[in-house]
């Protein structure tokens, strides 16, 4: 299954990709524990307080414009960011065998940097 959303955020492509890619960031709005290395081939742990735990690993990274993660799952979620007038459009396909989003736009809790 193929899901794929789009979203404008009112923040510079750079505080948008804080919140994709920096755990303490990814703590605020995604999973409650984060342990992320964000480059190419590095490692990705995700612990919510319901006891579910998920992994990632980094397949590509364009600084500030693109990032895929390939789930442990055999899921994939492909992240990119485009600036637009309105902030940072970020547009995100996520494939998975069976339907578990990864990282579903609507759960986007995330807030501009100040």
């Amino acid at each position: 299954m193929e899901v794929e959303r789009e979203v404008v955020f009112p923040a510079a492509p750079d505080e948008v990709w804080e919140a994709l890619t920096e755990a303490e960031r990814l703590e605020e709005w995604f999973a409650n524990d984060v342990e992320l290395d964000a480059r190419p081939g590095g490692e990705g742990v995700f612990r919510w307080d319901d006891g579910e735990e998920r992994h990632a690993v980094v397949r590509e990274l364009e600084e500030e414009r693109r990032i895929v993660f390939d789930w442990d799952d055999d899921g994939q979620t492909v992240i990119e960011l485009a600036e637009v007038e309105e902030g940072t459009l970020v547009h995100v396909v996520e494939t998975a065998p069976g339907f578990g989003t990864a990282l579903e736009l609507s759960a986007f809790a995330w807030t501009p940097v100040a």
